[in-house]
């Protein structure tokens, strides 16, 4: 009997809806659900991460994709958002699929406890044989405070729940080494390291927030948790068990080497920055070692307004990004510590404590594989003064 596999399975609005119309491509919808109905009969966990609810809303709001703003897409998601599951649950109804909705945030994403909660609520469905669709809660999210694309979202949620495979289906077969319309294009058929291939990555959707960037950095990310990723085209009938089954060609993108524990990989895989910290190249090369954290003695400048429990960036002063980690203390504490350092620690912020600002326990020292974040410019820095 085959292995049991917990699979996420990633659509965009561009295979949901029709382009001119902005209405729902109901053959795809019963395809997928069709698909997703048998395999669970089999035994597989399932979670279905769907874009679509911008898209149907735009005809109540009067927009076109390409004048919409951030407020107009808002409203349109609040008003798509339930013709889209009322889709879902219509078209699985017909093959005794159970549904259910989860609405995220970057905020939920990012802060631990509700990453670990969501997973508690997947985990739970999935008992009762509930499929768990996921979207991005777009009605409040904003343009400079969102997951930013359904791709890496999926690789979120595969990365939560230990997934075995991210099935990220899109409307051209893969990756291409350049534009697939150009026809010396060759395909590419398995990737090991993603950073190779971004720059045959430009160009996105009419509907969708992403194109092939952001599917690509969503492999990295699902690659660093250990999930293996597959993009594929979505075909009407069987569009995911014919990847499952090896029955047509798709980009597949292999896990390199060891994955580190759950903890760490949440480290790494970071949607947004909550600050950084620059340290000595000294103090940086100890962090790489593993033997020590970051003191307040280490700190050369901060960057951003973080609280305790945020992931913090960390990088050298030659502005290569090093490591992420956990901090024990919020910005406006670390940043008195290091100022202070000629007084006692609970002189300084009115309370003892023996911690480092990053413990070496919860630092993740980043490998070739991770894709770092660039270094935020030294306009944006508190630098603390020696």
């Amino acid at each position: 009997m085959p292995k049991k596999k917990k699979i996420v399975v990633k659509i965009g609005s561009s295979l949901l809806a029709n382009s001119d119309k902005l209405t729902l491509r109901y053959a795809f919808m019963n395809g997928l659900m069709s698909d997703l109905a048998q395999l669970q009969k089999e035994g597989h966990n399932i979670i279905l991460t769907s874009s679509g609810s911008v898209a149907l809303g735009l005809n109540m709001v009067g927009k076109r994709p390409d004048e919409a703003g951030v407020l107009d897409k808002q409203a349109a998601a609040a008003c798509g958002q339930p013709l889209l599951m009322n889709a879902y649950r219509q078209v699985a109804s017909e093959f005794d699929l159970e549904v259910a909705q989860m609405l995220v945030t970057v905020e939920d994403m990012e802060e631990r406890r509700r990453f670990l909660n969501i997973k508690n609520t997947m985990l739970r469905l999935f008992e009762n044989d509930i499929l768990p669709i996921i979207n991005e809660n777009d009605s409040i999210a904003t343009r400079d405070l969102r997951v930013g694309d359904n791709d890496r979202l999926s690789a979120k949620v595969a990365q939560m729940i230990e997934a075995d495979a991210l099935i990220i289906l899109t409307s051209v077969d893969g990756l291409y080494d350049r534009d697939p319309s150009d026809p010396d294009a060759k395909f590419i058929h398995e990737i090991d390291g993603v950073n190779d291939h971004l720059e045959s990555t430009t160009g996105i959707s009419t509907l969708g927030s992403g194109g092939m960037l952001t599917k690509m950095l969503a492999a990295n990310m699902a690659q660093n948790a250990g999930v293996e990723t597959i993009i594929a085209e979505g075909i009407i009938e069987r569009p995911v068990s014919s990847v499952l089954n090896n029955e047509r060609r798709f980009t597949r993108c292999l896990v390199p080497g060891e994955t580190a524990s759950p903890l760490k990989v949440w480290l790494s895989n970071r949607l947004q920055v909550s600050g950084t910290l620059v340290i000595s190249n000294e103090t940086a090369a100890s962090v790489i070692a593993g033997s020590c954290g970051i003191s307040r003695m280490d700190v050369i400048s901060i960057q951003g307004d973080f609280t305790k429990g945020d992931v913090l960036h960390v990088y050298n002063e030659d502005g290569e990004e090093v490591a992420r980690g956990l901090t024990n203390f919020s910005s406006e504490e670390t940043m008195l510590m290091a100022r202070h350092l000629d007084m006692p620690v609970e002189d300084v912020i009115g309370y003892k404590t023996k911690s480092d600002i990053v413990g070496a326990e919860n630092i993740l020292v980043l490998k070739e594989n991770h894709l770092p974040h660039d270094a935020p410019g030294h306009d944006q820095k508190i630098v603390i003064p020696v």
